[in-house]
């Protein structure tokens, strides 16, 4: 059996001074790939995250406050970032767990009604690696969001952007178009799999509330500062060097708190008052790149 490839092998080197200079529809100088992560949180299990520890350090389940935390945002902070997204005619890309529409149907059901991206979240919330049967629970996932979202899923975010080194082959084999889990450029990239190509798309681990707020444990204005900071520097460059695709991402239980999401409806507005700013989804962001470098 052939070892599977290590991430050099899969993903050439490209200088991003040596890529060709893409368009976008009406000169439009920037995409905005925004994703919003609703995920399930299994009180039979280690959260997956942790606001509050217990005494003593103590690694304890059921972890009722950390899973309350969670909570918060699936019932309040969801809306909030819902209500913020539709000022401006936003549909965003959702990254959702296979598990979320049995135990959220109303948050689903919004999602879908508002024509919003499912990209496929794993199945539960947990690392990759500590999945059983891989293969299966991609499928599972794909399944259970395809009934959902109404549409067929073509990306791909896994939770932490976890994976092993058969992952990539185990997404292209199950249909499975684009990836966000390899933030390695301002533009898709091509990574070779046994199934074919499979993009990344540029998603985000620094323009990310949870290692924003959850880890550096900045102000909650470190938020608007740090995406103000890099649209606009992708914005200047974009007529030089052409546009780029700018990822990204929250989270209801963090951005959708009462003093956090002011800051995240500032960034909106300065986003969209821009002209040549498009927010698009990774499937429409995926047929663009696919159809200019054909």
């Amino acid at each position: 059996m052939t070892s599977p490839q290590r991430p050099y092998q899969r993903l050439a080197y490209q200088a991003s001074i040596d890529r060709p200079r893409l368009t976008l529809p009406g000169g439009a100088r920037i995409a905005v790939f925004l994703v919003v992560n609703i995920e399930r949180w299994d009180i039979d299990r280690a959260m997956p995250r942790q606001v509050l520890t217990a005494p003593q350090g103590a690694a304890v389940i059921p972890d009722v406050p950390n899973w309350a935390w969670h909570e918060y945002g699936m019932r309040v902070g969801f809306w909030r970032i819902k209500a913020a997204l539709d000022v401006h005619g936003i549909a965003p890309t959702l990254a959702i767990n296979g598990a979320v529409p049995a135990a959220y149907p109303r948050v689903t059901e919004a999602c879908r009604e508002a024509g919003w991206e499912f990209m496929v979240h794993g199945y539960h919330q947990m690392a990759t690696h500590l999945v059983e049967d891989q293969r299966a629970m991609i499928r599972d996932a794909i399944a259970a969001l395809r009934q959902a979202g109404g549409h067929e899923p073509v990306g791909w975010l896994a939770p932490g952007l976890t994976q092993t080194l058969e992952t990539p082959d185990l997404l292209a084999e199950a249909g499975i178009r684009y990836c966000a889990d390899w933030v390695v450029d301002d533009l898709p990239c091509s990574m070779e799999t046994a199934h074919g190509p499979l993009l990344t798309m540029p998603y985000s681990v620094e323009l990310n509330d949870i290692p924003m707020m959850m880890i550096q444990h900045h102000r909650a204005e470190e938020l608007y500062d740090r995406t103000i900071a890099q649209f606009e520097r992708l914005y200047e460059e974009a007529p030089e060097q052409g546009p780029k695709v700018m990822g990204l991402a929250v989270h209801p239980y963090i951005s959708g708190v009462p003093h956090r999401i002011g800051w995240f409806e500032r960034a909106l507005a300065y986003m969209a008052s821009r002209p040549g700013t498009l927010f698009w989804q990774g499937r429409q962001i995926m047929d663009w790149y696919n159809r200019v470098t054909a």
